[in-house]
């Protein structure tokens, strides 16, 4: 059975991708994966290292875009749909997936003319606008949360929760642990956080004074202003380890006593299935401001900290920072807090759903070429 799996641009539109192809490859009967995503997303350095082959058209987006960018990617929309329809005719899936991004809407939008059963997974509280125009083509609408208020068809909705990576739920041990001391792991999603960069570059001598290790994703653009003031700092290279992209996310989770981060959907997810306490710093510009909601969701839970963006100074980061690693019994509440809250099954979850599609679609062009 084939799956395709369209969408991309940021880590929190692929990696729930990758966590679905993981699973198909586990649970679907001669199982093959592929996505379809633009040149200029994460897909195209993430993926080339993964089993799984990514195609790709040529799509841009239109929120956030100044009005000249808005009418050039406007204007790609009949070729991307063209381009969506052909290459679909050669990969020939079961079923398709639509994960967000720029490449979902044209792939998921070629499958239902080519009559190739589709489903979209939506990451946040409040759907975007393509997967709000992509819900009345779809068979099945995958959740994050609980829909409340919801514009999307009831009957065609699951709640499923976010799928993670495979490579993500496995904690670390006990002696693993033992061996370093408190570690800070920092990011800002996978393009970086320029605030939350500035605030823990001012508190640098008061994280190491007191010891604390710190495992810091720059993203691209920070890295080097951010690394030389690690530098400048005299933190030594054993002590912090200074990146503008963590490949190995997996292993930086299982390290970390304490993460500050943004509050992406993806990102949440991953905090609560593996059980992470950390300090959140939503994203101001978020659509829908989705991710103060999701921040404060973890809030109210007692399942993490919040410091709102217009807030964040490295004084109000470091007071929380100390906080926590002086209290190791509030660390833990935290963590067991956001472990409950977690769904490390979604991925299975969505590929339960998606298989009876593909079934159903193997049905059709069996009978189909038996009449041939």
């Amino acid at each position: 059975m084939k799956l395709v799996i369209a969408g991309g641009g940021t880590g929190g539109h692929l990696f729930p991708g990758i966590a679905v192809a993981e699973a198909w490859r586990q649970r679907a009967p001669a199982p093959e994966v592929a996505f379809v995503g633009t040149k200029g997303g994460i897909e195209a350095r993430i993926l080339p290292d993964s089993p799984f082959p990514l195609y790709t058209i040529e799509i841009g987006g239109i929120k956030g875009k100044s009005t000249v960018e808005k009418i050039r990617n406007i204007l790609k929309i009949p070729a991307s749909l063209w381009a969506s329809l052909r290459l679909l005719g050669r990969l020939a899936p079961d079923v398709v997936l639509g994960v967000g991004g720029y490449a979902s809407g044209p792939v998921v939008l070629a499958a239902w003319l080519r009559r190739i059963p589709c489903a979209i997974q939506e990451q946040n509280t409040h759907p975007g606008l393509t997967n709000r125009i992509l819900a009345h083509f779809a068979d099945r609408i995958f959740l994050a949360f609980e829909p409340e208020g919801s514009p999307f068809p009831p009957k065609k909705c699951i709640v499923t929760g976010n799928p993670i990576r495979q490579t993500l739920l496995s904690p670390p041990t006990a002696a693993q642990k033992e061996e370093r001391g408190f570690t800070l792991l920092v990011f800002g999603g996978s393009q970086g956080a320029r605030r939350i960069n500035e605030a823990i570059i001012e508190i640098l001598p008061q994280l190491a004074a007191r010891g604390v290790r710190i495992i810091h994703q720059t993203g691209r653009t920070d890295y080097e202003r951010v690394a030389q003031a690690y530098r400048d700092t005299g933190i030594p290279d054993g002590i912090a380890t200074v990146t503008p992209f963590i490949d190995q996310m997996a292993q930086a989770y299982s390290t970390a006593d304490l993460i500050v981060c943004r509050s992406g959907a993806t990102t949440i997810a991953e905090l609560t299935a593996i059980g992470r306490p950390a300090i959140l710093v939503p994203y101001p510009h978020a659509a829908y401001d989705h991710q103060e909601k999701n921040a404060r969701r973890l809030l109210e839970k007692g399942a993490a900290r919040m410091i709102l963006d217009r807030e964040l100074t490295g004084k109000r980061l470091l007071d929380e920072i100390l906080s926590l690693l002086e209290s190791p019994e509030t660390l833990r509440r935290i963590s067991e807090n956001a472990h409950s809250l977690g769904h490390p099954e979604a991925a299975d979850a969505i590929v339960e759903a998606l298989l009876p599609l593909a079934a159903q679609r193997q049905g059709i062009t069996e009978g189909a070429a038996h009449e041939a």
